[in-house]
């Protein structure tokens, strides 16, 4: 029984529609917060159990008779990210899990200038401390990521941004193919795997040119200094904190810590990963 939180999620939901694609549907479990969102998978034979990572005795259950767990890290940043993330190790410990698998970032470490990756940095250590075999998915940088801060530049013809540095920016269809193979193969990988990433790294300047070529909008790219866009973010209604989080993603660019091209998807993939560019036209085309 393979288990798989966070399966209503973005990048959940698309891990089991895969993961059906390879193994029987009565071998996948999901661990849910609201089981009525996953009722298309229990229809499809999946075992649905309520499990939030704020409480174990709803873990223990959904995670009853498991092989494997993927813990899908949650999406909140700093001391809370990583005792929910430690909850639901220790659940996969009790449940008698023979391997642990979860969401990593490239760029995950103690000192990073991100949060997330420090974050990501100490749920590993909780991993390796847990006495059981776990796989952590160094997965690239998200492509949503890129179109969220994208935007409505192409309407205004501007792209205003800090400045940053290349980033392997990688889809999150093709990390779900990539976690599907990788469960599917128990034991592939040991430890942090090498960064799952698209094949090149991009700068927001790269990004520009290409909303220039797929809207026929010229766009130009302007950088902001730090205090500008915190300044922006704020008087948009985004809190300081959530704002010094977002700026963290700058910093860590510029540091080359979202840099790294590595081989390793694409040979999982079988197939070349999706660029980035097919990213943003997909969602410019919604716009």
């Amino acid at each position: 029984m393979i288990i798989v939180t966070g399966a209503t999620g973005q990048l959940g939901r698309q891990i089991v529609e895969r993961l059906l694609t390879l193994v029987p549907a009565d071998r996948v479990g999901v661990s849910v917060r609201d089981p009525r969102k996953a009722q298309t998978f229990a229809d499809r034979g999946v075992r649905v159990r309520q499990g939030s990572f704020t409480d174990p005795a709803g873990l223990a259950h959904a995670f009853q008779g498991a092989s494997q767990v993927l813990v899908v890290s949650v999406d909140k940043m700093g001391e809370e990210c990583v005792k929910q993330h430690r909850t639901a190790i220790e659940a996969a410990v009790a449940a008698g899990a023979r391997r642990i698998l979860y969401t990593s970032q490239m760029g995950a470490g103690p000192t990073s200038r991100f949060q997330a990756c420090r974050d990501h940095a100490a749920t590993e250590e909780i991993l390796r401390a847990c006495g059981v075999p776990f796989t952590s998915l160094r997965n690239g940088f998200y492509a949503a990521s890129a179109a969220h801060f994208v935007g409505n530049a192409a309407e205004r013809g501007r792209l205003v941004l800090p400045a940053d540095g290349p980033v392997a920016w990688t889809a999150h269809a093709d990390l779900a193919d990539a976690t599907a193979a990788i469960l599917a193969d128990e034991g592939r990988f040991e430890g942090p795997t090498p960064p799952l990433t698209a094949q090149r790294a991009l700068t927001f300047d790269d990004i520009a040119g290409i909303v220039t070529d797929v809207t026929g909008r010229p766009t130009t790219r302007v950088t902001a200094s730090d205090d500008q866009f915190r300044e922006q973010l704020v008087g948009q209604g985004a809190p300081a904190e959530t704002a010094d989080q977002l700026l963290g993603i700058f910093a860590a660019s510029r540091a080359g810590e979202f840099a790294a091209v590595d081989p390793t998807l694409t040979r999982l993939l079988g197939r070349e990963p999706i660029a980035v560019g097919a990213v943003l036209r997909e969602r410019l085309s919604k716009d």
